[in-house]
């Protein structure tokens, strides 16, 4: 609605001493003009309206200051009509949103109230409708006109952060200005009017170590070179302030959690330069002999240690694994050992991180060494015979007592027990043989026929004199050498048919021998008629040896 120059009705609205116009031209009518409501902004002397020519107030929007908490109603405006004399005959009504509730109008004078606190985060307007009518017959003197109350923003809301509490990881060492993480917080109060909404951040615990951007609410590194292994985990407190964080201005705050996450920074150390460690001679390959560990503060794949022989005389002897689970090094035998032999051996274990990052290769090298000296130790061990096994030989028609051979045993621990012979009689029953308990001499006790047992296969034991729980086994062979001592035997009973016209030198029988001796003193015979037929002229004999 527009300022008519003639007959037109003038709205006077006071909104608590803040006066809110625009100016719009006034628009000229021909003819005649139809009444209309205007705000009541300016006044002259008594409280008299103002006319303007050719201009007109904009009035159809109020403002209302929210959570008034004053003993009377907030005056939102006045409506008043030219027209209206004072007398009574003019009713002012109104109606939209809230009215009657919320905005309630004196119906003689035009004034309006809120009769109700506002809060502008829960409403922030509202549609109202004035209109003007006889008060004796209804009658609209002039048609509704539809108005704005804005519920004007006071700073009454503090920021407030998305999360109570944070957590953030940034890797160790990072360069200073490295992103972590963005808290942002919000502010219920109108953005558009004023400071109460407009947020600065700050930082209220976590400095020097992280700053944060005022506008953004990114909190970065602001030292260098920080140490997860001297500490891991921070504590960030950061405010958000409204009023462009003047003073006055409302505050909230949240806490960030930041831990450092963990980079190969650190090469791995052996606590000591030497380890002792000691074996007995009687371990088998496989058997663990000692640990060995280089301390890593690093944590995860950064902190992995693979360990290996270097160097050192028992290279060939010992093996080292990783036991990934302890990051120990396992030191393992590898061959045997022999106490008498070698009674040391030193070996030099490195230690080396399995993942290297290339931005601290300068903090290397990532990798240590140690000395690890292994003793041997003497193991109670059986008697050991010089050889494997033994072979003798014997005639067989050996005198009783004849000695057959000798066997030796010693004890390879330091103490060289003296040792005691016996023969495992399981091996010889019929007892042919004897051995001499101190010196190992074996002889044949019992006549010997090659002819029946041309082999004895005995064993023998050596056991230590004073621990008779240390016993050791060795196989004799013992061969019986043939004698001639049986005559050959012919093969068969003979008996020869000739034909008395046999012709002269013609052979009808042939003679054969066997012998139980060996081939030396057997098969090779004579054969010869005997002498009372030797000069028998009817038969010859051709040996043919």
């Amino acid at each position: 609605p527009k300022m008519k120059e003639d007959n037109c009705l003038h709205a006077a609205l006071i909104c608590l001493g803040v006066l809110c116009y625009s100016h719009a031209v006034a628009a000229e009518k021909l003819n005649h003009t139809r009444p209309s409501l205007h705000g009541h902004h300016e006044k002259g002397k008594e409280g008299q309206v103002l006319h303007r020519s050719k201009r007109g107030w904009v009035w159809n929007q109020f403002f209302v200051i929210e959570e008034y908490t004053g003993p009377d109603p907030v005056l939102v405006g006045r409506l008043h009509s030219d027209i209206d004399s004072g007398d009574g005959n003019i009713k002012y009504i109104l109606s939209g949103e809230g009215a009657g509730i919320i905005f309630v109008i004196d119906d003689k004078s035009g004034n309006i109230h809120a009769t109700k606190t506002l809060d502008r985060e829960e409403r922030a307007q509202y549609t109202l409708t004035a209109q003007a009518v006889d008060r004796n017959t209804n009658r609209p003197l002039e048609p509704p006109s539809e108005f704005i109350v804005k519920v004007q923003d006071i700073n009454d809301n503090p920021p407030e952060f998305l999360h109570e509490n944070y957590h953030a990881n940034v890797p160790e060492r990072s360069n200073v200005g490295t992103s972590v993480i963005q808290v942002t917080a919000s502010d219920a109060d109108d953005p558009t009017y004023g400071n109460s909404a407009k947020l600065v951040y700050s930082i209220l615990e976590g400095q020097p170590y992280f700053s944060v951007e005022a506008q953004t609410g990114i909190i970065r590194t602001a030292l260098p070179n920080m140490d997860r292994e001297a500490k891991e985990e921070y504590h960030v407190v950061i405010q958000a302030k409204d009023m462009g964080g003047h003073m006055g201005g409302l505050s909230g705050t949240t806490k960030v959690t930041i831990t450092l996450t963990d980079v190969n920074d650190n090469p791995p150390k052996f606590p000591q330069s030497v380890y002792q460690m000691s074996v007995s001679e009687a371990a088998v390959p496989g058997e663990e002999v000692g640990r060995v560990k280089a301390k890593d503060p690093d944590i995860g794949e950064n902190g992995l240690v693979a360990y290996s022989i270097i160097d050192g005389d028992g290279m060939d002897m010992f093996e080292i694994t990783t036991d990934y689970e302890t990051q120990e090094g396992v030191v393992k035998l590898k061959k045997l050992l022999d106490y008498e032999t070698k009674k040391s051996y030193s070996l030099k274990v490195e230690a080396a991180n399995v993942h290297i990052d290339p931005k601290f290769i300068s903090n290397g090298p990532f990798k240590d060494t140690v000395t690890v000296k292994i003793s041997v130790e003497d193991a109670d061990e059986p008697p050991v015979f010089l050889k494997p096994s033994y072979v003798f030989e014997v005639q067989e028609n050996a005198a009783s007592g004849t000695v057959v051979g000798k066997v030796h045993a010693k004890d390879p621990d330091a103490a060289n027990s003296a040792i005691r012979y016996s023969i495992d009689r399981h091996t010889d029953l019929e007892r042919y043989f004897s051995i001499n308990a101190e010196d190992g001499n074996i002889k044949a006790i019992k006549a010997l026929d090659r002819e029946e047992m041309a082999w004895h296969n005995i064993s023998v034991f050596a056991v230590e004199v004073h621990k008779q729980h240390q016993e050791t086994k060795v196989p004799v062979a013992i061969k019986v050498v043939d004698v001639n001592d049986n005559a050959p035997k012919f093969a068969a009973a003979y008996e020869a048919f000739v034909c008395e016209n046999a012709r002269s030198n013609q052979q009808f029988i042939t003679i054969s021998a066997e012998d139980k001796d060996d081939s030396a003193n057997g098969p090779r015979f004579i054969f010869s008629l005997p002498p009372e037929i030797i000069h028998n002229p009817n038969f010859t004999l051709r040996d043919n040896r």
